[in-house]
């Protein structure tokens, strides 16, 4: 009765990695020989672990992840111009703690949205809050909260994520509304949080394609400035499976 009532208890109190932990321990013989403190500090082990998963479970979740990603499992047998020193560099989640920018360009194919996705997937593992969206997607919902009056919210909510994922950037030529939209997410973001871009428009074109030579001065200086670039080549390695 008094186990039911602690487990009861440890519940109410939403101590659920204890509860979990506590009916395991009583269960297991070894378990007996150990004094009040050690069991104690199991207890306490149990909930601190619980909090963490719970925590990646929620990161991942939030971030909606377009691809079940991994840096461990990025193939670098095709030549597509990957550098595995780079990307080994990357695995230390300091640059997102330090909001640098990683820019992955190249042609259709060549697994840049797995390797932003794989990225994303290292930071909500060390613990920081990530977002994917596609550019397309994202202007589409900052045009809709301009017009029912949330837009400033959505800036906001787009500056707040420690780690930020634009897929398939520059698909087509930016309208003066996206380019207005993007530079006050990249603004607000700027030395402060880190961004993830992915674009098959070279770098040396984005110029270019924002159109506007004023925005676009501000956009490139902003996504360009202490940047990691990683520019891909090749064929697409879809057919293959690859990553």
């Amino acid at each position: 009765m008094l186990q039911e009532q602690t487990l009861d208890m440890l519940n109410a109190m939403k101590l659920f990695g204890m509860a979990k932990g506590f009916s395991q321990r009583l269960g297991d013989p070894k378990h007996g020989e150990l004094s009040h403190a050690e069991f104690t500090g199991l207890l306490v082990h149990d909930e601190k672990d619980w909090r963490d998963n719970a925590r990646l479970k929620r990161l991942l979740k939030n971030a909606r992840l377009r691809q079940q990603a991994c840096l461990e499992d990025v193939d670098y047998r095709h030549p597509r111009g990957l550098n595995k020193q780079v990307l080994l560099e990357l695995g230390n989640a300091q640059w997102v703690t330090a909001g640098r920018n990683v820019l992955l360009t190249g042609p259709t194919g060549v697994g840049k949205s797995y390797i932003a996705c794989a990225l994303g997937n290292l930071a909500a593992r060390s613990g920081h809050t990530v977002f994917y969206t596609r550019a397309p997607r994202l202007f589409e919902s900052l045009a809709q909260a301009r017009g029912d009056g949330s837009h400033l919210k959505a800036l906001a909510r787009l500056g707040k994520a420690q780690l930020l994922i634009i897929d398939d950037f520059l698909l087509t030529p930016l309208s003066e509304a996206e380019r207005k939209d993007f530079l006050e997410v990249i603004e607000d973001r700027y030395a402060r949080a880190a961004t993830v871009l992915t674009s098959q428009c070279p770098s040396k074109d984005w110029h270019q394609a924002i159109g506007d030579p004023t925005l676009a001065d501000a956009i490139c200086d902003r996504l360009l400035h202490n940047a990691c670039r990683i520019e891909l080549k090749g064929e697409s390695i879809r057919k293959n499976g690859k990553r």
